[in-house]
């Protein structure tokens, strides 16, 4: 910035706190990047020419700004967040939390000298000053900001760590040979060993024709239909992953070609990563080989119960399903259909059970709905004794969610959420104090839209009860959603 423009405001107290809460959103929305999913679903590339446009904006509105009149923050902050920045977000859990962090910044607080940027109360917008002064602030801060400058839990850094050293180490992994020395093994030998041990543990693909005759279509029972679409898909995994066993096995002994894509399978396997082959076919996964075949196979475990029963069971494993929006779609459905209500007027309420609640569970189905288990929450935690969402413990990254009722009712009949939902009007719109907590497939978030209007890994939005002391703002800021499996 040039001293000359950044004298040139005829309301210089005004504009040099917003032009300095601007500049500080600038550096944390591109610094929030390297803490991968907790800090922005997709690494965006937030550039000079954004925050050179908000601040020429920011300039012209205080210019035609009337004198006593109220500085237009909502209008700012729409600009800064759906046009400017919010351009880029290409994932609307991303914009929310960017349009939640801007309303930060752009609101009539920052004016006031004694407000902070972070608990620790080192960030601020400092007293109207020239541009030295800025700048003399400035260099006094740490030279390597923590997490709570962002709003993130102080475990944020070690998850930063992990996604360090796991690049490292696949690295590596790759790097290794493929040939055997001394008492080693070749790549030859264990390939071939772990492409028989798995194969024997690949059971045989379900019988879809006596699912048809067990499980037929209903109008009053949609269940019926997921568990057979369940069964096809997972039938094609299997046949998958057991005729591509049964090639590389032979294309070892020399039998067959050793094509590009066995030698592609092979590698990924010596290394203990799934082959690429496979995941074509299969569900998000971001487990290794090892851990991935032990999930694999506890899936078909559990749909093999289910299907054994003849009946839908009394509580659901959601990390299970292959496409969990059918298993969603269809509870919904039975819903509407047993109370003779449009689908589109219908929609989910969350209940976390408590753990008397969860011991019922077990033994039968709710009266509407489902009872779902199988979350794991990522940036906080569950609080079992105040029973709301709280902090995260120092070093506990991952902690496992009590049973959920998936509880579906009518729209009108669902309470609306507390907080600053509708920023750009401050308008509150319910009473419900929840969090509307993400849920992912894999803890990378990140998906690929599909033809069905799905993402690959976004499964649904979750009401979590919240603390009195919490708004939605703090969640969002932490980064906290929840995913259906861990990395390994």
């Amino acid at each position: 910035m040039e001293e000359e423009w950044f004298e040139s405001c005829s309301k210089p107290a005004i504009f040099k706190k917003l032009l300095f809460g601007l500049s500080f959103l600038h550096a944390t929305v591109i610094e929030r990047r390297k803490f991968g999913p907790l800090g922005w679903n997709v690494k965006y590339v937030f550039s000079g020419p954004d925050l050179a446009i908000s601040m020429d904006q920011l300039l012209i509105f205080l210019e035609e700004l009337e004198e006593g009149a109220e500085v237009p923050y909502a209008a700012l902050a729409y600009l800064a967040g759906e046009c400017n920045y919010g351009g880029r977000c290409t994932d609307d859990k991303d914009r929310r939390c960017l349009v939640n962090i801007i309303s930060e910044f752009y609101a009539p607080h920052i004016l006031n000298d004694d407000h902070k940027f972070s608990p620790s109360g080192i960030y601020y917008a400092p007293p109207e000053g020239n541009l030295q002064s800025y700048r003399d602030y400035i260099s006094t801060l740490p030279f390597s900001e923590g997490p709570e400058v962002f709003g993130l839990h102080d475990n944020a850094n070690i998850s930063c760590a992990v996604a360090e050293t796991n690049e490292l180490l696949d690295t590596m992994q790759s790097l290794q040979p493929q040939t055997g020395g001394g008492a080693g093994k070749s790549w030859d030998e264990i390939l071939a060993e772990l492409s028989v041990d798995i194969e024997h543990k690949i059971p045989g693909k379900y019988d879809i024709e006596v699912a048809l005759l067990d499980f037929p279509v209903l109008y009053e029972e949609c269940m019926n239909t997921v568990l057979v679409q369940e069964l096809i898909r997972f039938n094609r995994v299997i046949a998958t992953v057991a005729s591509s066993l049964k090639e590389v096995q032979r294309a070892v002994k020399g039998l067959v070609v050793m094509s590009g894509d066995l030698e592609a399978m092979g590698n990924s396997m010596v290394i203990g990563k799934v082959p690429a082959m496979w995941m074509r076919v299969a569900y998000p996964s971001l487990k290794s080989l090892g851990g991935w075949v032990k999930d694999f196979l506890q899936r078909l475990d559990v749909l093999r119960e289910w299907f054994d029963a003849k009946c839908s069971p009394s509580h659901y494993w959601i990390s299970g399903f292959f496409f969990t929006q059918a298993f969603i779609t269809g509870t919904l459905q039975n819903f509407a259909r047993q109370y003779q209500i449009p689908i589109d007027q219908c929609d989910f309420d969350f209940r976390v059970l408590t753990p008397k609640e969860n011991e019922g569970a077990l033994k039968q189905q709710p009266k509407d709905g489902a009872f779902i288990w199988g979350l794991f929450m990522d940036g906080a935690r569950w609080n079992v004794e105040e029973h709301c969402i709280d902090e995260s413990l120092p070093r506990v990254l991952f902690v496992s969610m009590p049973h959920f009722h998936l509880w579906p009712r009518a729209k009108k009949d669902i309470p609306g959420l507390i907080g600053r939902i509708e920023l750009y009007t401050g308008s509150i719109l319910g009473t419900a104090h929840v969090y509307a907590c993400p849920v992912y497939k894999t803890s990378e978030r990140k998906g690929v839209l599909l033809t069905t209007g799905h993402s690959t890994n976004y499964v649904m939005l979750m009401r979590i009860p919240m603390a009195s002391r919490h708004e939605q703002l703090h969640w969002i800021k932490r980064g906290v959603a929840m995913i259906t499996m861990l990395d390994d």
